[in-house]
Protein backbone atom coordinates (compact mmCIF):
# COMPACT_ATOMS: atom_id res chain seq x y z
CA UNK A 1 0.00 0.00 0.00
CA UNK A 2 2.54 2.36 0.53
CA UNK A 3 4.33 1.44 -2.53
CA UNK A 4 1.52 2.64 -4.53
CA UNK A 5 1.45 5.95 -2.48
CA UNK A 6 4.81 6.65 -2.94
CA UNK A 7 4.64 6.12 -6.59
CA UNK A 8 1.41 8.20 -6.62
CA UNK A 9 3.22 10.52 -4.90
CA UNK A 10 6.07 11.04 -7.44
CA UNK A 11 4.03 10.66 -10.30
CA UNK A 12 1.78 13.65 -8.94
CA UNK A 13 5.00 15.50 -7.90
CA UNK A 14 6.18 14.91 -11.79
CA UNK A 15 2.70 16.10 -13.37
CA UNK A 16 3.07 19.45 -11.14
CA UNK A 17 6.42 19.93 -12.52
CA UNK A 18 5.93 19.56 -16.05
CA UNK A 19 2.68 21.66 -15.90
CA UNK A 20 4.63 23.97 -14.49
CA UNK A 21 7.04 24.47 -17.00
CA UNK A 22 4.69 24.38 -19.68
CA UNK A 23 2.60 27.31 -17.89
CA UNK A 24 6.41 29.24 -17.58
CA UNK A 25 6.80 28.72 -21.12
CA UNK A 26 3.52 29.57 -22.06
CA UNK A 27 3.84 33.00 -19.93
CA UNK A 28 7.52 33.85 -21.55
CA UNK A 29 6.04 33.48 -25.11
CA UNK A 30 2.82 35.40 -24.19
CA UNK A 31 5.37 37.92 -22.12
CA UNK A 32 7.60 38.52 -25.28
CA UNK A 33 4.50 38.63 -27.73
CA UNK A 34 2.94 41.56 -25.89
CA UNK A 35 5.92 43.67 -25.41
CA UNK A 36 6.33 42.81 -29.52
CA UNK A 37 3.14 44.23 -30.08
CA UNK A 38 2.90 46.88 -28.06
CA UNK A 39 6.50 48.54 -28.90
CA UNK A 40 4.90 48.01 -32.17
CA UNK A 41 1.53 49.97 -31.50
CA UNK A 42 4.39 52.51 -29.75
CA UNK A 43 5.91 53.65 -32.52
CA UNK A 44 2.86 53.71 -34.89
CA UNK A 45 1.21 55.83 -32.32
CA UNK A 46 4.57 57.98 -32.54
CA UNK A 47 4.87 58.16 -36.35
CA UNK A 48 1.06 59.10 -36.40
CA UNK A 49 1.12 61.87 -34.17
CA UNK A 50 4.53 63.17 -35.63
CA UNK A 51 2.65 63.42 -39.15
CA UNK A 52 -0.66 65.26 -37.29
CA UNK A 53 1.54 67.80 -36.34
CA UNK A 54 2.59 67.87 -39.61
CA UNK A 55 -0.81 68.03 -41.21
CA UNK A 56 -2.28 70.57 -38.83
CA UNK A 57 0.38 73.44 -39.87
CA UNK A 58 -0.73 72.89 -43.60
CA UNK A 59 -2.64 75.78 -44.41
CA UNK A 60 -3.18 75.28 -48.62
CA UNK A 61 -3.70 72.16 -51.18
CA UNK A 62 0.28 72.77 -52.19
CA UNK A 63 0.73 71.85 -48.71
CA UNK A 64 -1.44 69.25 -48.38
CA UNK A 65 0.27 67.90 -51.56
CA UNK A 66 3.68 68.05 -50.10
CA UNK A 67 2.70 66.16 -47.35
CA UNK A 68 0.22 63.87 -48.87
CA UNK A 69 3.58 61.27 -49.86
CA UNK A 70 4.95 61.05 -46.15
CA UNK A 71 1.41 60.42 -44.56
CA UNK A 72 1.37 57.26 -47.05
CA UNK A 73 4.75 56.41 -46.12
CA UNK A 74 3.70 56.73 -42.12
CA UNK A 75 0.95 54.13 -43.16
CA UNK A 76 3.21 52.04 -44.83
CA UNK A 77 5.72 51.85 -42.50
CA UNK A 78 2.99 51.11 -39.68
CA UNK A 79 1.59 48.41 -41.09
CA UNK A 80 5.33 47.19 -42.26
CA UNK A 81 5.67 47.14 -38.30
CA UNK A 82 2.61 46.17 -37.26
CA UNK A 83 3.21 42.76 -39.60
CA UNK A 84 6.67 42.21 -38.34
CA UNK A 85 5.49 41.97 -34.85
CA UNK A 86 2.79 39.59 -35.68
CA UNK A 87 5.46 37.65 -37.68
CA UNK A 88 8.14 37.42 -35.05
CA UNK A 89 5.12 36.62 -32.20
CA UNK A 90 3.98 33.70 -34.46
CA UNK A 91 7.61 32.60 -34.92
CA UNK A 92 8.30 32.53 -31.29
CA UNK A 93 4.92 31.04 -30.65
CA UNK A 94 6.01 27.89 -32.63
CA UNK A 95 9.07 27.85 -30.97
CA UNK A 96 7.64 27.60 -27.46
CA UNK A 97 4.92 24.43 -28.51
CA UNK A 98 8.04 23.03 -30.02
CA UNK A 99 9.58 22.95 -26.74
CA UNK A 100 6.35 21.91 -24.82
CA UNK A 101 5.92 19.55 -27.23
CA UNK A 102 9.79 17.99 -26.80
CA UNK A 103 8.84 18.57 -23.27
CA UNK A 104 5.84 16.51 -23.41
CA UNK A 105 7.54 14.14 -25.87
CA UNK A 106 9.96 13.31 -23.26
CA UNK A 107 7.49 12.79 -20.25
CA UNK A 108 5.71 10.70 -22.26
CA UNK A 109 9.13 8.48 -22.76
CA UNK A 110 9.60 8.55 -19.05
CA UNK A 111 6.67 7.34 -18.09
CA UNK A 112 6.81 4.58 -20.73
CA UNK A 113 9.86 3.48 -19.40
CA UNK A 114 8.79 3.30 -16.01
CA UNK A 115 5.47 1.66 -16.71
CA UNK A 116 7.99 -0.87 -18.98
CA UNK A 117 9.85 -1.65 -15.66
CA UNK A 118 7.06 -2.18 -12.93
CA UNK A 119 5.56 -4.44 -15.50
CA UNK A 120 8.69 -6.38 -16.00
CA UNK A 121 9.16 -6.68 -12.14
CA UNK A 122 5.87 -7.57 -12.03
CA UNK A 123 5.74 -10.49 -14.90
CA UNK A 124 9.12 -11.60 -12.45
CA UNK A 125 7.52 -11.69 -9.36
CA UNK A 126 4.81 -13.88 -10.66
CA UNK A 127 7.18 -16.07 -12.46
CA UNK A 128 9.24 -16.92 -9.42
CA UNK A 129 5.46 -16.94 -7.42
CA UNK A 130 4.36 -19.44 -10.37
CA UNK A 131 7.89 -22.00 -9.53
Amino acid sequence: MYQFNDQFSTATSQFANVAASFNRLALENAEKAFGLHLAAIEENVNAAFAFAGELVEVRDADGLKAVWPKGLQVARASAERSLGAAQESFAGTVKTNEAIGALAKTQFEQASSQVKAEVEKATKAASKAAK
